[in-house]
């Protein structure tokens, strides 16, 4: 394998289990807003570790683009109690705001 496929393999590899461990679930297309799943599985792990390191941990279960409250990212995390929350982080993966989840957890 030339040096630059190995690179690139290696990284991809690094990246997948960045995702692998977090848990993090990233959305499919679907009936969401167009362009809510427009992003890297790098951009999906970071927003995934800011919204765990946020709650204290829990499974995360989504992230998707999102602009609700001037955010760009929702992470949704089922604590460690059961309570499921959206994380809504900005473009420098600061929390803009946390709040309840309307769905019982998982779905």
């Amino acid at each position: 394998m030339k040096p630059r496929k190995k690179t690139v393999l290696a990284a991809g590899v690094v990246v997948a289990g960045v995702v692998a461990v977090t848990g993090a679930a990233v959305a499919t297309q679907g009936d969401d807003e167009p362009g809510s799943h427009d992003y890297t599985r790098q951009q999906a792990a970071d927003a995934t570790s800011a919204a765990l390191d946020a709650t204290g941990g829990g499974r995360p279960n989504s992230v998707e683009r999102d602009s609700e409250n001037g955010a760009t990212w929702e992470v949704e995390v089922t604590k460690s109690d059961g309570n499921t929350v959206d994380v809504r982080l900005d473009d420098s993966y600061r929390v803009v705001v946390i709040e309840g989840d309307s769905e019982p957890a998982g779905g």
